[in-house]
């Protein structure tokens, strides 16, 4: 609480008495801000479209400080976050003069203090109460009385994107007394950190872009979003706009086309300042489909209008330099997520008084009517679209300020992720339109400008190295890439573009990707693979049973009719993954039509987790048409067993060459079984079958069995895992084994086999005319007593190479009577897993032995076993040994520390064969991070993949391993050790 020594006691109890229950103050702010609150200045017109939008925000205010229904809390600080231009700081104003005409937090709050960022961005040095004074009566206080109840207090901090603060002062250095002369910043800071006034409650404003910047100011913050207009706002507010309904119709169906451009206008000044640029369009004769056709091509018409003569006049038009400079100062606007400019950023920009008044003429600029010396767009796009601009009349610039030169190399552009950088995406797309050469010369003669075209040979040079980068592609990075080629509308660039790319990766999750997806892989003629998803918005289109006329006037339908056709127009594509789609039975349709067309040359087709409403006859049928289709993936989807009855029927026919079908999860029972059986003696092609996690119990591998034993039986890999299957389907499964000479991979996993179960399998592998290479026993429930059966086995088997017997209760006992298998001449096992076979540091002394004796063992995983240090040092002895040609090594938490990094520095030294081994889930510290480093820098070791996670280490261990990195540029340091090179455990899902 401040002092109040200024005053007499007597002056004192006047001011009281004067004050009241703050009346005059209400007066006041209701005079200042009704002005503001002009509900034209939020919509436009037409005048009476803003009545319902107001009540729905009038709902959304009165709403925004109650109860928390789940955690029944009252939130102390709401964060109202929005579009530019959507109309925070319009609502915010009406709250202020909602509460001082007793219409809004009567209850709640005594007293509403407003902060505009504009303002506060010009003041200096001052207290707090100064600040919150500026609008208060010169007869009212006084303001001790008031700031004794902060918990009745609101403070709402307008635009806080806006604020030229960095926010960096530690919390403890902050202010607490608000009578205390400070920086504004300083005040801000302590503000809305809660360190003054803790108990008032802030409502503050901002756009999406700075919310990382003011989440970590804030404690238990509730955050509402201002999404603008609906879609069927937007289609009211342009059919009122227009008085002619024709024209409506026109300019509403051209922006709807445009998934993007229709987004735009949920803002409601954007939607005002499109259809005015319309009507004059169209008043012209003007087409306002193909203007409505790109962001850019509207923008560039837009912005081409600012500078279009008026009833005859010549006014000025700027000059190459002036527009350069202004260009110039948007674009470091964008980067740096300014949007209001004062005379000093014009002047160090080199824009003069008169310079601007050209802007300003033009309406390119405006000055800010209420603060001072501030100067904004006309809108946030204007600025991207003249930021954009920047680049292609770049030529020749000469640099005013040294410090910005960072942004004006295009290649960060280029390279900024619109996950990280999303204030950069729209400026990104804008520059990407600006190839376009119509567009170009269009600005050239309105703006009487020269601009510059030698961008894209920039722009496709960074394209080929990203098209050749191992961390491209994600889902993100290719549908922004396809969003800003869209904007080119040049066929010829985009398929320049894409050229170096072979897979792309694409989640269509609203309608506009689809959109630019469609259009943008009919120019990818040299994509391999290409993965899709289809959710959200265009799901419940694409989901409908109507006629395709009736959707969405065909404008859906249209763009999935042009993706599917990638099917065939794509004569190099060959891979194609459809997943995670909830697709209607009329866009499925258009599908298969287009896999059955004569010209896909489609191999590889994985339709994952997708409803199928027709049934799976239409897939059936691609089988039979397509003969080019040999791998078939239908994981997760619910076929059931009459799907799998039709898919039987394809594979016996004699036009089918499908060679690898996956049935994983498909809800298949023990029914389906015998259709399965009949189709593997009818298949001439099948090779590979995956059932796993299916509810085939005993009963339905029984049916299998049957087919599998006999001689006309094709296939040579199976897995069953998680299929229910015990120990009584395993004398049949064995026979079968024996009996079919071509199956060579089988995966037991994750089924309880047991000890007795093992007996059969090992049976099998005795067997002279068993023929299997690769084994997965993972999960199967069998103990040491299995030892024995497996060991015998390995030294009869003469075929088997790999063998995983990860997740069983194997212990120390187990492995030593395997590793007397492993060691002998006769055992030609190359890759062994023993993963979570509870082991620790005393079976390392076989395994050693094993490891020397054993010359065809090239892959070990030991992981998850309790081996710490010792059992390192014991197998480090066999791995620095001449006769070891151990290639992988897997020793992921095995409760390792620093101590067990000089034996394994030695080993890396010394044996040149080994070149993987994964080290994850152990805390090695820094010191043994310091000692693996170096010898990883040594051309000694032959190391191709480390595998640590990085997060895991202290930022001085991190920098070390990026160091290696550097310096050793063969070498792969991976958190995520899935290695489906090495068949480490994924070999049998027939992927």
């Amino acid at each position: 609480m401040g002092p109040d020594d200024a005053r007499t006691q007597e002056e004192q109890d006047g001011q009281e008495t004067v004050q009241g229950d703050g009346t005059e103050y209400r007066i006041q702010i209701k005079e200042k801000f009704c002005i503001m609150w002009d509900k034209k200045s939020l919509f436009g017109e037409p005048e009476d479209f803003h009545l319902g939008v107001a009540q729905e925000h009038q709902e959304l205010l009165e709403h925004l400080f109650d109860v928390d229904v789940k955690t029944g809390e009252q939130p102390q600080t709401v964060v109202l976050q929005g579009a530019a231009g959507v109309g925070k700081t319009t609502l915010v104003r009406k709250a202020i003069v909602d509460w001082a005409q007793g219409n809004l937090y009567q209850q709640r709050f005594s007293y509403v203090f407003y902060f505009n960022a504009r303002e506060i961005n010009q003041l200096r040095e001052q207290s707090f109460v100064q600040m919150i004074s500026k609008d208060w009566p010169s007869r009212e206080g006084p303001i001790e009385r008031i700031m004794s109840e902060p918990s009745s207090l609101l403070f709402i901090i307008d635009s806080f994107d806006e604020l030229n603060f960095a926010f960096e002062e530690p919390e403890f250095v902050l202010c607490e007394d608000w009578t205390q002369v400070h920086p504004v910043s300083f005040l801000m800071s302590s503000l809305l950190r809660k360190v003054m006034l803790p108990e008032s409650s802030l409502l503050v404003t901002t756009r999406p872009t700075a919310c990382k910047k003011l989440k970590p100011l804030l404690k238990n913050q509730r955050s509402v979003e201002l999404l603008g207009m609906s879609e069927s706002a937007r289609k009211e507010y342009i059919y009122q706009f227009f008085e002619d309904k024709k024209r409506a119709f026109q300019v509403f169906n051209s922006l709807r086309s445009n998934e993007k451009l229709f987004s735009m206008c949920k803002v409601p000044l954007v939607c005002c300042a499109i259809c005015t640029y319309l009507d004059q369009q169209m008043e012209m004769g003007g087409d306002v489909s193909l203007t409505c056709k790109t962001t850019t091509t509207l923008f560039t018409c837009y912005i081409s209008s600012f500078f279009a003569p008026v009833d005859g006049s010549c006014t000025s038009i700027p000059n190459q330099s002036q527009l350069r400079s202004l260009c110039h100062l948007a674009a470091r606007g964008v980067w740096t997520l300014t949007s209001v400019f004062y005379r000093e950023d014009l002047r160090k920009h080199g824009l003069t008084k008169s310079d601007v008044s050209i802007f300003l003429d033009r309406n390119i600029l405006q000055k800010d009517t209420e603060y001072e010396n501030c100067y904004v767009f006309t809108h946030l796009h204007v600025q991207e679209f003249l930021a954009a601009m920047f680049y292609v009349l770049k030529d020749n610039w000469e640099t005013r300020d040294r410090s910005l030169q960072s942004f004006e190399d295009v290649k960060l552009l280029l390279e900024a992720n619109s996950g990280q950088d999303p204030h950069l995406t729209q400026m990104k797309c804008f520059l990407f339109g600006l190839l376009n050469e119509d567009l170009v010369k269009q600005l050239e003669t309105t703006l009487n400008c020269t601009m510059s075209l030698e961008i894209k040979g920039k722009i496709l040079q960074w394209l080929e190295i990203l098209g050749k980068s191992e961390h491209f592609p994600t889902q993100l990075e290719f549908l922004e890439l396809f969003l800003c080629l869209y904007e080119t509308q040049d066929e010829a660039f985009i398929s320049q573009a894409m050229k170096p790319f072979q897979k792309a990766v694409i989640d269509v999750c609203e309608k506009v990707h689809l959109l630019v997806s469609s259009f943008c892989l009919k120019h990818c003629q040299y994509l391999r693979a290409v993965k899709l998803s289809v959710t959200v918005s265009c799901e419940t289109m694409l989901n409908s049973s109507r006629p395709a006329a009736l959707w969405d006037d065909g404008h859906i339908t249209h763009c999935w009719q042009d993706l599917c056709s990638v099917l065939h127009t794509n004569e190099h594509l060959r891979e194609l993954e459809l997943c995670h789609s909830n697709l209607g039975e009329l866009a499925m349709k258009t599908f298969y039509q287009e896999l059955r067309h004569p010209n896909c040359k489609l191999q590889k087709l994985l339709l994952r987790f997708l409803s199928f409403p027709g049934g799976c006859q239409d897939i059936a049928n691609s089988l039979i048409d397509n003969q080019n289709l040999m791998h078939l993936d239908l994981k997760g989807s619910d076929i059931g067993d009459n799907g799998v009855k039709s898919l039987c029927e394809a594979l016996k026919h004699p036009e089918c060459k499908l060679q690898n079908l996956s049935l994983e999860s498909c809800n298949l029972t023990t029914v389906c079984c015998l259709n399965i059986s009949k189709a593997l003696l009818r298949s001439q092609s099948l090779r590979f079958l995956n059932l796993s996690t299916n509810h085939l119990l005993d009963d339905g591998i029984k049916l299998l069995c049957e087919a599998l034993g006999h001689p006309k039986c094709h296939l040579e890999r199976l897995s069953l895992e998680s299929c229910g299957l015990t120990v009584a389907g395993c004398e049949d499964l064995s026979l079968a084994v024996i009996n079919n000479k071509r199956l060579t991979h089988l995966c037991l996993a994750d089924n309880i086999l047991g000890d007795d179960g093992i007996k059969f399998v090992t049976d099998a592998l005795k067997n002279p005319q068993c023929n299997l290479q690769s084994l997965v026993l993972r999960r199967c429930h069998f103990t040491s007593l299995s030892g024995e059966h497996l060991s015998s086995a390995l030294l009869c088997n003469r075929s088997l190479t790999h063998l995983d017997l990860g997740s069983n209760w194997l212990q120390d006992d187990g492995v030593k009577l395997l590793c007397d298998a492993f060691q002998h001449p006769s055992c030609h096992l190359q890759k062994l897993a023993l993963l979570g076979c509870a082991l620790t540091s005393t079976c390392c002394l076989d395994l050693a032995s094993a490891i020397l004796n054993n010359t065809h063992l090239r892959s070990l995983d030991l992981g998850h076993n309790d081996l710490q240090d010792y059992g390192v040092k014991v197998l480090s002895e066999a791995l620095r040994h001449p006769n070891c040609n151990i290639e992988r090594l897997g020793l992921e938490y095995c409760g390792l520390t620093s101590l067990c990094c000089q034996d394994l520095s030695s080993v890396l030294r010394s044996n040149q064969n080994l070149i993987k081994i994964n080290l994850r889930q152990n805390t090695l510290g820094h010191e043994g991070v310091m000692k693996l480093c170096e010898v990883l820098r040594s051309p000694e070791c032959k190391l191709k993949v480390l595998g640590v996670c990085k997060e895991a280490f202290d930022e001085e261990s991190r920098k070390l391993l990026e160091a290696v990195q550097v310096s050793n540029p063969h070498l792969i340091i991976k958190h995520d050790y899935t290695d489906h090179n090495d068949e480490d455990g994924s070999w049998w899902r027939c992927t």
